[in-house]
Protein backbone atom coordinates (compact mmCIF):
# COMPACT_ATOMS: atom_id res chain seq x y z
CA UNK A 1 0.00 0.00 0.00
CA UNK A 2 2.86 2.85 0.68
CA UNK A 3 4.51 1.54 -2.36
CA UNK A 4 1.34 2.83 -4.37
CA UNK A 5 1.03 5.74 -2.46
CA UNK A 6 4.66 6.65 -3.29
CA UNK A 7 4.00 6.12 -6.97
CA UNK A 8 0.99 8.03 -6.94
CA UNK A 9 3.48 10.94 -5.18
CA UNK A 10 5.74 10.49 -7.47
CA UNK A 11 3.87 10.44 -10.55
CA UNK A 12 1.75 13.54 -9.24
CA UNK A 13 5.36 15.31 -8.99
CA UNK A 14 6.56 14.80 -11.88
CA UNK A 15 3.53 16.25 -13.35
CA UNK A 16 3.34 19.30 -11.70
CA UNK A 17 6.99 20.03 -12.75
CA UNK A 18 6.23 19.02 -16.54
CA UNK A 19 3.93 21.52 -16.71
CA UNK A 20 5.49 24.17 -14.80
CA UNK A 21 8.33 23.64 -16.76
CA UNK A 22 6.17 24.51 -20.36
CA UNK A 23 4.33 27.52 -18.42
CA UNK A 24 8.01 28.71 -18.03
CA UNK A 25 8.91 28.13 -22.00
CA UNK A 26 6.04 30.08 -22.85
CA UNK A 27 6.88 33.45 -20.54
CA UNK A 28 10.47 33.00 -21.32
CA UNK A 29 10.12 33.38 -25.77
CA UNK A 30 8.73 36.30 -26.19
CA UNK A 31 8.05 37.22 -29.79
CA UNK A 32 10.81 39.49 -31.02
CA UNK A 33 10.27 39.60 -34.76
CA UNK A 34 6.84 40.99 -34.53
CA UNK A 35 6.06 43.49 -37.25
CA UNK A 36 4.06 47.25 -35.27
CA UNK A 37 0.97 46.59 -37.16
CA UNK A 38 0.46 43.41 -35.98
CA UNK A 39 0.88 44.05 -32.29
CA UNK A 40 -3.01 44.55 -31.55
CA UNK A 41 -3.21 41.13 -32.88
CA UNK A 42 -0.39 39.19 -31.03
CA UNK A 43 -1.78 41.17 -27.91
CA UNK A 44 -4.92 39.51 -28.35
CA UNK A 45 -3.49 36.09 -29.46
CA UNK A 46 -1.30 36.34 -26.11
CA UNK A 47 -4.34 36.94 -23.82
CA UNK A 48 -6.51 34.51 -25.10
CA UNK A 49 -3.65 31.96 -24.64
CA UNK A 50 -3.46 33.04 -21.35
CA UNK A 51 -6.74 32.34 -20.48
CA UNK A 52 -6.19 28.72 -21.87
CA UNK A 53 -3.35 28.51 -19.79
CA UNK A 54 -4.98 29.91 -17.03
CA UNK A 55 -7.60 27.32 -17.39
CA UNK A 56 -5.65 24.38 -17.87
CA UNK A 57 -3.87 24.61 -14.81
CA UNK A 58 -7.53 25.29 -12.60
CA UNK A 59 -8.76 21.84 -14.68
CA UNK A 60 -5.57 20.13 -13.65
CA UNK A 61 -5.56 21.08 -10.16
CA UNK A 62 -9.02 20.05 -9.90
CA UNK A 63 -8.17 16.37 -11.19
CA UNK A 64 -5.32 16.71 -8.87
CA UNK A 65 -7.65 17.29 -5.59
CA UNK A 66 -10.00 14.35 -6.76
CA UNK A 67 -7.37 11.89 -7.18
CA UNK A 68 -6.30 13.00 -4.09
CA UNK A 69 -9.35 13.39 -1.95
CA UNK A 70 -10.25 9.86 -3.91
CA UNK A 71 -7.05 8.06 -3.38
CA UNK A 72 -7.33 9.26 0.71
CA UNK A 73 -11.32 8.36 0.87
CA UNK A 74 -10.58 4.44 -0.86
CA UNK A 75 -7.41 4.20 1.91
CA UNK A 76 -9.38 5.20 4.79
CA UNK A 77 -12.12 2.34 3.56
CA UNK A 78 -9.63 -0.40 3.52
CA UNK A 79 -8.49 1.08 6.66
CA UNK A 80 -11.25 0.93 8.40
CA UNK A 81 -12.40 -3.01 7.04
CA UNK A 82 -9.39 -4.17 8.11
CA UNK A 83 -9.70 -2.87 11.83
CA UNK A 84 -13.14 -4.48 11.94
CA UNK A 85 -13.32 -7.09 14.70
CA UNK A 86 -13.69 -10.28 13.97
CA UNK A 87 -15.22 -13.25 16.37
CA UNK A 88 -13.32 -16.46 15.92
CA UNK A 89 -14.58 -20.11 18.00
CA UNK A 90 -12.33 -22.69 17.69
CA UNK A 91 -13.43 -26.44 18.17
CA UNK A 92 -11.17 -28.65 19.14
CA UNK A 93 -11.94 -32.54 19.22
CA UNK A 94 -11.17 -33.22 23.06
CA UNK A 95 -13.31 -30.44 24.50
CA UNK A 96 -17.14 -29.59 24.68
CA UNK A 97 -17.34 -25.66 24.53
CA UNK A 98 -15.24 -23.69 21.70
CA UNK A 99 -13.00 -21.34 22.55
CA UNK A 100 -13.71 -17.83 22.00
CA UNK A 101 -11.50 -15.11 20.46
CA UNK A 102 -11.56 -11.42 19.16
CA UNK A 103 -9.50 -10.50 16.08
CA UNK A 104 -8.40 -7.73 14.26
CA UNK A 105 -9.46 -8.56 10.03
CA UNK A 106 -6.06 -7.88 8.99
CA UNK A 107 -4.46 -9.85 11.75
CA UNK A 108 -5.89 -12.98 10.07
CA UNK A 109 -4.27 -15.52 8.17
CA UNK A 110 -5.02 -18.71 7.07
CA UNK A 111 -3.65 -21.06 10.35
CA UNK A 112 -2.90 -18.41 12.50
CA UNK A 113 -4.25 -15.05 13.85
CA UNK A 114 -3.32 -12.53 16.48
CA UNK A 115 -5.67 -11.61 19.32
CA UNK A 116 -6.64 -8.14 20.13
CA UNK A 117 -4.53 -8.81 23.87
CA UNK A 118 -1.72 -9.52 21.21
CA UNK A 119 -2.16 -13.31 21.53
CA UNK A 120 -0.52 -15.11 18.48
CA UNK A 121 -2.47 -18.54 18.08
CA UNK A 122 -1.89 -21.24 15.32
CA UNK A 123 -4.53 -23.47 14.63
CA UNK A 124 -3.40 -26.93 14.90
CA UNK A 125 -4.96 -29.70 11.67
CA UNK A 126 -7.35 -30.90 13.94
CA UNK A 127 -9.01 -28.09 15.30
CA UNK A 128 -11.78 -26.62 13.49
CA UNK A 129 -11.99 -22.93 13.15
CA UNK A 130 -15.22 -20.55 12.46
CA UNK A 131 -15.01 -17.19 12.01
CA UNK A 132 -17.88 -14.58 12.41
CA UNK A 133 -18.51 -10.80 11.00
CA UNK A 134 -16.68 -11.50 7.23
Amino acid sequence: MLGKILLTLTVMIIAFFFVRQRDMKGKSSPSRNTLPSKKAQDKAVEQENHTLSADLRLGAYMFLALVIGLGATLYYFQWQDDHSILTVRLHSDGQTEAIVYQVYKFQMAERSFTTLDGILVTVASSERMEVEGL
